[in-house]
């Protein structure tokens, strides 16, 4: 019963002991230094009051004599000294490292090691009142301290010389790295980004490989958040952990809507859900545009049959002057073929034909890179003059494409001039040859097909200062804000409709804009296509494909100190209509 008794209120003094301890600061932390001083301590026995380094401080146990040993507190000298004194609840033991050992005090069994060594529990510590007391004699052999006991005063005085850390590990011939940081100003506010200013280095100047706990760009709720910075050098050295506490007020600086507008670069995807979406981009004001309508050439589009499954002409018609052909096409046979756009003066006097644009892809499996790879040739406008003279009557070979296999498919726009009617054909078959001109009109299905008399259109919005005091859109393909032209399908003779205006070009201009994000959303479906700014060439998004109401992608982000803005784009092939276009004032906090 005795042994009983006594195991609980060891048990109980542990409990003790664990709330005492508490948690210490981890080493290598913000206050972290390289050199080192003498610590001077004064103890009286059996008195809580005691002196560090001259200042007067308050013990939690005072030091006392017990069988004739005297013991002092452990965890004090161990804050003080700078060695780590830890309670291991997992073993019920006391770990406390001193240069050069490594203790550990078995509460349970009464056991003490020394760097592996067993001694009796009683011959070196004590638990007195819930506290780790260390015997006097322990602060030279384990601790690196040196004493004096004035028996009449009852006083210990203890010096203790701090060891500065070292890092150079003489078995890998190598220093290990120092990892520091600070940040660029002491308090943040919600949203604001913070600037994280690494300090790191390599005694043996290697370069660093660095590892960040709890760095974020900004954060998004006050309070007090602890960052931390570990370096590894190439050598595989590891630095003692560097933290620091970063303080964030409740003054918002920017939410989380407007922050990765405000510090996206052009390019950013910027991941919403459909609330964000519904309360700050669904119900925006339309941005006012003057529109004037290109009708200087016609546009020649073949889309129906868009999947063929057989040989034939896909469409045709007869046109003069400046003209866009435009076709966008897949092979759905099970063998390859080849596909040949034809040129048939139909007058009786020669005809030149001249192409003055072109965009054009290789045949591709992939339907949406098909065409936003043959929108961006065409958006180049690199410079081209090709020629070819038809005589009267005479089919030519106006271009031809390498053999589609199954599945393959393909897009192309050419700007052409002509002095004379011509007939267009596109056509697929076994073999490419002018004999092609008399293959049968495979049938409609759906698809767009028909000669359009507009090929671009123009818009001038007013996107100043003045004009954007709030988010506002521009809206591409509906049919409704931006009516889908008309034109004619001379196979059916009937009136047909360009759903998104495919073949077509939009210049959008404003004068004078001010400062503001353009972004990029997709409302149809699934979207991939380029866009040329101020002459640049932007492709939406960067790599991979944009689903409806996704996110948005930054096309654009102006100074307001621009002239002007222009945007030209052209609807790529096997995209979703419509797309909108966001323009989001900035003020002086955009980066």
């Amino acid at each position: 019963m005795r042994m009983k008794y006594a195991s609980r209120k060891l048990m109980l003094m542990v409990m003790t002991l664990v709330m005492a301890l508490g948690t210490l600061a981890q080493a290598g932390g913000a206050a972290g230094a390289i050199t080192a001083g003498t610590t001077y301590v004064v103890f009286y026995l059996d008195k809580q009051e005691a002196f560090l380094n001259g200042e007067q401080v308050l013990l939690d146990a005072a030091p006392i004599t017990q069988k004739g040993r005297t013991y002092v507190p452990a965890k004090f000298l161990g804050d003080a000294f700078g060695m780590k004194v830890e309670w291991v609840g997992a073993t019920k033991t006391i770990v406390m490292e001193t240069p050069g050992y490594l203790i550990s005090i078995d509460t349970v069994n009464k056991s003490a090691f020394v760097n592996g060594y067993w001694y009796k529990m009683d011959d070196v510590a004590a638990v007195v009142n819930g506290r780790l007391m260390i015997k006097l004699a322990w602060l030279s052999d384990y601790m690196g301290a040196s004493y004096t006991y004035n028996s009449e005063l009852k006083k210990i005085d203890v010096l203790h010389v701090n060891k500065p850390p070292g890092i150079y590990d003489p078995d890998s011939d190598s220093s290990s790295p120092v990892a520091k940081f600070t940040f660029g100003k002491s308090v943040y506010r919600i949203g604001e980004p913070i600037k994280y200013v690494n300090l790191s280095y390599d005694p043996d100047a290697e370069a660093l490989k660095l590892a960040w706990e709890g760095k974020q760009d900004a954060f998004f709720k006050a309070g007090t958040y602890p960052i931390t910075l570990t370096a590894t050098d190439k050598s595989g050295n590891v630095s003692a952990p560097y933290t620091r506490e970063l303080i964030i007020t409740d003054e918002v600086y920017l939410n989380t809507t407007e922050y990765p507008i405000y510090t996206g670069g052009v390019g950013s995807f910027i991941k919403t859900d459909w609330s964000t979406l519904n309360q700050n981009f669904f119900r925006l004001e339309n941005v006012s545009k003057r529109m004037q309508e290109d009708r200087s050439r016609s546009l020649l589009l073949s889309d129906s049959p868009e999947t063929f499954t057989e040989l034939g002409i896909l469409y045709q018609d007869t046109v003069a002057g400046k003209t866009r052909l435009y076709a966008n096409h897949q092979n759905g046979m099970q063998k390859k073929v080849s596909f040949a756009i034809l040129a048939t003066n139909t007058t009786d006097s020669p005809v030149t034909l001249t192409t003055t644009r072109k965009g054009e892809v290789y045949p591709t499996l992939y339907a949406m890179q098909m065409g936003s790879e043959a929108s961006v040739d065409f958006l180049m406008n690199d410079p081209i003059a090709e020629k070819m003279v038809i005589p009267p009557g005479e089919t030519f070979i106006y271009k031809q494409f390498p053999d589609f296999y199954p599945g393959q498919g393909v897009n192309l726009l050419y700007d052409v001039e002509t002095d004379g009617a011509v007939k267009y054909s596109f056509a697929v078959a076994d073999k490419v040859s002018t004999d092609m001109v008399n293959l049968p009109q495979l049938p409609y299905n759906r698809h767009i097909r028909g000669t359009f008399p507009i090929t671009g259109f123009d818009w001038e919005v007013d996107l100043s200062a003045s004009a954007l005091t709030k988010p506002k859109l521009l809206v591409l393909g509906d049919g409704k804000v931006d009516p889908h032209q008309k034109g004619f399908d001379p196979t059916r003779g009937i009136e047909v409709e360009d759903p998104a205006n495919y073949g077509s070009v939009y210049r959008i201009h404003a004068d004078k804009p001010g400062k503001m994000a353009i972004m990029v959303l997709a409302k149809g479906g699934p979207f991939k296509g380029p866009f040329k700014v101020n002459g640049e060439i932007r492709k939406v998004p960067g790599s991979g494909v944009m689903t409806a109401f996704d996110g948005l992608v930054i096309l654009e982000k102006t100074t307001g100190t621009e002239d002007s803005l222009e945007i030209e784009f052209t609807p790529p092939a096997g995209s979703a209509f419509p797309i909108n276009l966001i323009f989001y004032p900035l003020d002086e906090r955009a980066q």
